[in-house]
């Protein structure tokens, strides 16, 4: 993962730039915070590992939408499941269930815009249990809950087996 560099201007974010909030196999890197556009949206880059399954989960009040930068990402929205490619959005509206991994043995990048802003304290928290070695799926659905989110792993075994995949936590 690259080092972000220093702001060069509060309206500027470099291809570098960002708060690195969580390091490891999904990585988040906060683009524009809440905080910066009076919590209407959040930004976040997220580097996912090659065979990386990040848990499914709903969102109340949240809706996430995620652009491909690079590689190939699977995603099931509800019932709808799908690999999209470098240049794809993936939209995960609130309420609805939804999971995304790294179908490939190469890494991928998504920048996800979060609505209204939120989840990107949602998930420098993750960060935080990551850096002490507590990142698991239990109190990834502790802290999601916080959140107005919760984790179901319903479509983790037959994700797991028909992708190769491994579950993050």
């Amino acid at each position: 993962m690259t080092t972000p560099t220093s702001a060069v201007s509060q309206f500027l974010v470099e291809p570098t730039g960002g708060k690195v909030v969580m390091e490891g196999p999904l990585g988040v890197i906060t683009k524009i915070p809440g905080t910066a556009t009076n919590s209407v949206i959040s930004i976040v880059e997220h580097p996912v590992a090659p065979r990386l399954l990040v848990p499914p989960h709903v969102h109340q009040d949240h809706d996430e939408w995620s652009y491909i930068l690079e590689g190939r990402i699977g995603a099931r929205v509800g019932d709808d499941e799908f690999i999209g490619e470098a240049g794809s959005y993936i939209l995960k509206p609130r309420r609805i269930p939804h999971v995304f991994w790294n179908p490939d043995d190469r890494p991928a990048r998504i920048l996800e815009i979060i609505t209204p802003s939120g989840l990107e304290e949602m998930f420098a928290k993750f960060g935080e249990l990551g850096a002490r070695g507590e990142l698991t799926p239990e109190t990834m659905g502790a802290t999601a809950a916080q959140y107005g989110s919760t984790m179901s792993m319903d479509w983790v075994p037959d994700l797991v087996r028909r992708y190769g995949l491994t579950l993050l936590g």
